[in-house]
């Protein structure tokens, strides 16, 4: 016999990438980046020795539970105390029986009372320290939010409302946290000029695109290059609806933020422990077990969601005559909504129908989009997976399904959605995107 033609072998490859082989090869893929950000993996080797003074342990954010049991853990034998905030629901499945860093709990995306209380309590805790004791700051995405303390002359409701606006706008992540800087209480290096002259050592999990410092959480314990200015010129260039009293705090321009060099921030050092691309990495090296070729476009992929998901399936299609690989991104895209907007999903969810509608069915390419919270945006999964069947399972229109924001309802008729839960960390939005020869 003759042998196999290079058409041939290239079918015969693409024939053994059925649904059930790509769905464990995703599923994989998404396992690995994010145990690369799991705190219990990651945070432990960032640790110094415990000093000798007083420990404090404060931090907010979605992988706040896992990062203060990670700390407990290391340092089993130390004088710690401390508290840190999640958000509701995200708390470990079996707490440990004791805790020495309290935990708290308050609401994400949207501020609440309890999210204030705790950010109060976190000044509270670090002020007249001495420079022998250690501010332990844990932080990772979602701070914001969950620390919204509202600076004089402001109110919590104030702050809801600008919230509201920002969630709305589809403004990337650095310009809503340059605006919640300049109207908080904590945020914007506040919570290091609080512990000083203590040392603060700062472990943080990046959820943002290029992992500035300043940027996840809003920076409580760095200094902070951004102005009352241009805080000013974000709501102009969003055309956000302010309560009167925000509008007129950003124009007294008061008790600016601390900027860089500022002394009292010398004995603060910042480590990054998980960052989106340390992720996509470990997700490169479980595809490659799987006998597929890693492509990484990047860890800061932004733009509007449903037109990111349409770019990568143009990239996916023109790869389709080669060898078997994947294509990786992180980052965080958006989605602007109308004011009246009522469907449900989030941006991965809609990242990924603009991908299932570009390629139109495609046959040899899988894909997912997840937030890898394990939540996105209002709806109960972290994302969903896509197989080139998919919208012929959901039925209906999905053009207009996703002019309406309705991407979650999509998914959850075809049966694809990927419902996690709480994962108790977060390095943003990842994406995998199988390509097989056709």
């Amino acid at each position: 016999m003759g042998s196999t033609s290079a058409s041939g072998a290239g079918a015969a490859a693409a024939a053994s990438w059925d649904e059930a082989r790509a769905r464990a090869a995703l599923l994989s893929i998404w396992q690995a980046g994010l145990a690369a950000a799991d705190p219990l993996l990651c945070l432990p080797r960032h640790l110094p020795p415990p000093p000798p003074g007083r420990i404090i342990v404060v931090g907010a954010g979605k992988a706040a539970a896992k990062m203060a049991l990670a700390v407990e853990r290391a340092w089993a034998g130390a004088e710690l105390s401390g508290l840190v905030v999640a958000p509701y629901g995200a708390d470990l499945p079996d707490p440990p029986p004791r805790r020495r860093i309290a935990l708290r709990f308050a609401s994400h995306p949207l501020p609440d009372a309890a999210g204030a209380a705790a950010a109060a309590e976190m000044l509270a805790l670090v002020r007249g320290l001495s420079p022998q004791d250690l501010v332990l700051a844990l932080i990772s995405g979602g701070g914001s939010a969950l620390t919204t303390l509202p600076a004089p002359g402001l109110t919590l409701a104030d702050l809801i409302a600008v919230n509201r606006e920002l969630l709305r706008c589809g403004a990337p992540i650095g310009a809503m946290n340059c605006l919640r800087k300049h109207l908080s209480a904590f945020a914007g290096g506040r919570l290091a000029l609080a512990a000083h002259p203590a040392r603060v050592l700062t472990l943080a999990i990046s959820d943002v695109p290029g992992d500035d410092p300043a940027t996840i959480a809003s920076g409580p314990t760095v200094a902070d290059a951004t102005t009352f200015a241009e805080a000013r010129e974000i709501v102009a260039r969003y055309g956000l609806e302010l309560p009167p009293a925000v509008a007129a705090h950003l124009a007294r321009a008061e008790d600016e933020t601390p900027k860089p060099g500022d002394p009292r921030l010398a004995r603060a050092e910042f480590r990054l422990i998980a960052t989106p691309m340390m992720a996509l990495e470990a997700m490169a090296e479980e595809a490659r077990r799987h006998g597929l070729r890693p492509l990484i476009l990047g860890d800061a992929l932004e733009g509007e969601a449903a037109a990111l998901g349409a770019w990568l399936a143009h990239r996916a299609l023109a790869l389709r005559g080669g060898e078997p690989c994947v294509l990786l991104s992180g980052g965080e895209t958006t989605v602007t909504l109308p004011r009246e907007a009522s469907g449900r999903g989030g941006r991965n969810l809609e990242c990924l129908l603009g991908m299932a509608i570009a390629l139109d069915g495609a046959p040899g390419i899988f894909a997912f989009c997840a937030d890898s919270d394990g939540r996105d945006g209002n709806s109960e999964a972290a994302g969903a997976l896509l197989f080139p069947d998919t919208l012929l399972r959901a039925g209906g229109d999905a053009r207009a399904l996703l002019a309406a924001h309705r991407s979650h309802d999509v998914f959850a008729a075809a049966g694809t959605l990927l419902v996690t839960g709480p994962t108790l960390t977060n390095v943003n939005d990842l994406r995998a995107v199988i390509v097989t020869p056709q």
